[in-house]
């Protein structure tokens, strides 16, 4: 006599099987219309500049980036090859995203933790933070020169402020209960922030890692724009300085690129540290 529970097994793995298969095609869905979408625009670009309907002196064509690109790719730039260029940009960003994300975590979590503390520097936080600090990136030239030291100076101060205030907002929003069992327990302050406090506000830290590396990456470039030896940055100034739209576009998007690869590795990394965490509704997926 077959069991009471065989069918019940049989009808949960026939819906899982089909849940899974409805992520699959909405995944395969999501793509194609990606895809869709890049090619209507990219296509409507070219057609347009083609037809006199948009200046190519100003607005170039998609046939004539991807010419800059593949130019620069097997003949390399005034400046280099064009991975060094890219290498270039990348270390700075790189360097000053580590600088800002560390200086912004440990401030953040610290003072989150420090009321007194978080008191006392909340106005001069919020005025720093009020300054347009792309402004800022005249002055670290003047005081660093051309090189790469002013370049990763402009990406730590647009870096820090977001991760600063997760981090901040995170080590406040910790469950008090936790640190009060943590406490009865016999925790040190310094073993409630390590062991409590710093997971449970690493999922905001992570939420302000993704649109921090693009800031990183815009300070990066903004200091190449207005003086460096070397990076894409420069490859925008020298194309801008010698009317070439097309370099313009092909450097912006060799950023977008590389911009595109390294919010795909934080996502990886982060479904790995996460992967405790229940998965969301789906409807924003």
């Amino acid at each position: 006599m077959e069991s009471p529970a065989a069918p019940a097994a049989l009808t949960k793995n026939h819906r899982s099987l089909t849940r899974a298969k409805a992520v699959r095609r909405r995944r395969l869905t999501v793509y194609a219309a990606r895809v869709l979408v890049l090619v209507v625009v990219l296509a409507a670009w070219e057609l347009m500049a083609r037809n006199g309907v948009i200046d190519p002196f100003y607005f170039s064509m998609p046939s004539e980036v991807w010419d800059q690109i593949v130019q620069w790719t097997l003949h390399g730039t005034s400046q280099g090859s064009l991975g060094e260029q890219i290498w270039y940009t990348l270390y700075e960003a790189l360097l000053g995203w580590v600088f800002g994300v560390a200086g912004g975590v440990v401030l953040g979590i610290g003072l989150g933790r420090v009321r007194f503390l978080a008191d006392v520097f909340s106005p001069y936080i919020k005025v720093l933070n009020a300054l347009p600090r792309i402004a800022l990136v005249p002055i670290f030239l003047i005081l660093f020169g051309l090189g790469p030291a002013s370049k990763v100076a402009s990406a730590v101060v647009l870096v820090f402020f977001p991760v600063f205030f997760n981090a901040f907002q995170g080590a406040r929003e910790v469950d008090r209960n936790l640190v009060a069992n943590a406490r009865i327990l016999g925790a040190s302050n310094r073993r409630v922030t390590l062991q409590v406090v710093i997971p449970s506000a690493t999922s905001w830290i992570f939420t302000s890692l993704h649109v921090s590396f693009g800031f990183a990456l815009i300070g990066a470039i903004v200091g190449e724009y207005l003086g460096a030896a070397k990076g894409i940055g420069l490859l925008v100034s020298m194309s801008q300085g010698t009317f070439n739209t097309a370099g313009v576009y092909a450097a912006m998007v060799i950023l977008a690129v590389v911009a595109l690869l390294a919010e795909g590795l934080l996502t990886f990394a982060e479904k790995r540290l996460f992967r405790w965490k229940p998965g969301g509704s789906g409807a924003g997926d």
